[in-house]
């Protein structure tokens, strides 16, 4: 790798972006946010811009542009990316980069171009783009050439993907657009429903983090919620426990679980033999949630593990990848 070649892999996930510089690491992990003025000007990026999310001024807007982790605003998809790229290079970079995009395994052969597109114009010279479970799975540490039948399932903020990887190629997988997100949103709309309350995303965020389970605890954790009466307007604090969440987001994680039995029941029983030995991989940051492999064993009775460092699975996989490009040719989608 001389001076003139410079790479980057790049997470482009609905909730946040990371990017891999080769030798130095995740150099960059910011929300998947933009805020532009009532003038189309873009005001800020990332971390500055989630600060203004449900505080601006009404002539400002906090745009997340990727939705179900695709571009929802090409344009200002096209802002964040060169602005995450200059960071990531330092500003006084002349070289183009050489950029690796994470897609989910669903994309659309238009949406996969609009996001080499907006990687050009961005300012990379060449873009690829590899489906998230190769490169979820090749970060978790799995090697993905062999021919074993290994699944993956990666749970973003948008989108949960399941794949069954063999021989470093997709041989079965689903996406589903119920996620972090979703399961956010299922914890406001309990809330709201049981407490009379409003909270806004940060908060069911926070309450997800720290008392969230996927199946009931028999310590539960409690904490104290605030947020706005719906009925008299003002502030007012209530205690929720992890149990409650069990239930506020049990429907959201339905839909996950049948992802992944749809995809087990599509996969060649030879492969299928190899993921009752190896388990199923998790990874993705809402795969953190707590007893999420649990559930995933009680309800396929396959054992599900969390992989390290889960939340930079996939941006370790750009890293991965980058640097083994020709080995990883089969797996990537190539520039134009």
């Amino acid at each position: 790798m001389g001076i003139f070649s410079k790479k980057i892999g790049i997470d482009l996930g609905t909730a946040n972006t990371l990017v891999f510089v080769p030798g130095r690491g995740v150099v960059l992990n910011e929300p998947s946010v933009v805020a532009v003025s009532s003038d189309n000007k873009i005001l800020a990026v990332g971390l500055e811009a989630k600060y203004m999310i449900g505080r601006t001024p009404e002539e400002i807007t906090a745009y997340r542009p990727m939705k179900d982790g695709v571009i929802a605003d090409y344009r200002v998809t096209e802002a964040m990316l060169r602005y995450y790229m200059q960071k990531a290079l330092g500003k006084w970079n002349i070289v183009r980069p050489d950029v690796l995009i994470s897609v989910p395994a669903g994309v659309t052969s238009t949406e996969r171009r609009a996001v080499i597109e907006a990687a050009i114009k961005a300012g990379a010279k060449n873009a690829y783009v590899v489906k998230e479970p190769i490169l979820a799975a090749i970060g978790a540490g799995i090697s993905i050439h062999e021919p074993v039948g290994r699944m993956i399932v990666d749970v973003g903020g948008g989108t949960t993907d399941v794949a069954v990887i063999s021989l470093g190629g997709i041989v079965a997988s689903t996406s589903v657009k119920v996620a972090g997100n979703k399961i956010d949103a299922g914890i406001i709309d309990y809330v709201k429903k049981t407490f009379n309350l409003s909270i806004g995303d940060k908060t069911a965020e926070d309450i997800k983090i720290q008392v969230g389970s996927a199946v009931p605890l028999e310590e539960e954790l409690t904490m104290t919620v605030k947020g706005r009466d719906f009925v008299s307007g003002l502030p007012r604090a209530i205690e929720i426990k992890s149990n409650e969440i069990v239930k506020a987001i049990s429907k959201e994680l339905r839909e996950i679980i049948s992802a992944i039995k749809t995809v087990l029941q599509e996969t060649p029983p030879e492969l299928a033999a190899d993921i009752i030995d190896e388990g199923i991989m998790m990874t993705g940051g809402t795969s953190q949630l707590r007893n999420l492999p649990e559930l995933v064993f009680r309800r396929t009775g396959v054992k599900a593990m969390l992989a390290d460092d889960a939340y930079f699975c996939v941006v370790k996989g750009t890293g991965v990848a980058l640097e083994h490009l020709d080995v990883y040719k089969r797996a990537i989608i190539s520039k134009r």
